[in-house]
């Protein structure tokens, strides 16, 4: 048995990413926390009474992404992901984004159940160029004593390229074999852009019994073909309104979405 039955009670879970709007530092930040708090509390219940099985949160409304965050931002994350536990209602991660160091740390700090990031190697996109750490990342989280935390490792990740580009066969082999992941996710171009589900089924092939997740662009309309090939997704656009990045999720998006889900796995 896959340890996501055992996390979420369910085959096939959907983690709903619940995105924070911008914190005190970011160029977006419109200077109450508050208000964001709020906003993350009703995203938070939108979520959960439309079933989703999991939640994620992450900065993703701190553009652009530092490569290394602020203390001022880990710190905000950390307030509201404190706020935020007593309402929550499912196993839960946290993402600094592209600061895995930084979200195993929140995770340590938060009691998170996972994290979601891109541990390893080099990659370049409009932040720059990407030289990761998955040794260090393994070496923090034994010394913090977060063994039971399970860490999702992104295998492409979305928006930027590696380097040297390398078959996605061979690049999931060698994150399996050097890093023990606990999940991999197969990324689109871009937030709320579709997985391609060939990619993610070469994935899916190399992986032996490490649960693969379909990162981006999961949506009513292909949730049955992805998760027919993934054991699970990460789902984040799509709940919101108009199924539009910037906006506030839409209960009726999430419920319509998690009723799909719920047919599909009667099947299985």
């Amino acid at each position: 048995m896959l340890w996501t039955k055992e996390m979420f009670s369910v085959e096939k879970p959907i983690i709903a990413l619940l995105h924070l709007r911008a914190l005190p530092g970011d160029p977006l930040y419109g200077g109450d926390m508050e208000a964001v708090y709020r906003q993350a509390r009703a995203d938070l219940e939108a979520l959960q009474d439309g079933g989703v099985d999991g939640v994620l949160i992450a900065n993703e409304f701190s553009l652009p992404y530092q490569l290394k965050a602020d203390p001022v931002t880990v710190g905000a994350m950390g307030y509201l992901v404190g706020r935020l536990k007593e309402h929550i209602r499912v196993p839960f991660g946290v993402n600094v984004v592209l600061n895995p160091l930084a979200s195993l740390e929140l995770a340590a700090a938060t009691g998170a159940y996972f994290i979601r990031s891109a541990f390893t190697g080099a990659y370049m996109g409009e932040s720059g160029i990407v030289n990761t750490d998955v040794a260090a990342i393994a070496r923090r989280r034994k010394a913090l004593g977060l063994e039971n935390l399970k860490m999702l490792y992104k295998v492409n990740p979305e928006s930027d390229a590696y380097l040297v580009e390398r078959d996605i066969r061979t690049v999931t082999k060698s994150i399996i074999f050097s890093c023990a992941p606990d999940g991999l996710c197969v990324s689109g171009a871009s937030a709320g852009s579709e997985t391609r589900t060939d990619i993610m089924a070469e994935v899916k092939a190399a992986a032996g019994d490490v649960p693969v997740f379909c990162n981006t662009g999961c949506n009513a309309a292909t949730a049955v073909e992805k998760l027919s090939c993934a054991d699970g997704a990460c789902v984040g656009t799509t709940f919101k309104t108009d199924g539009k990045f910037e906006n506030n999720v839409d209960p009726e998006r999430v419920v319509e979405f998690m009723n799909i889900v719920r047919e599909f796995r009667k099947t299985l």
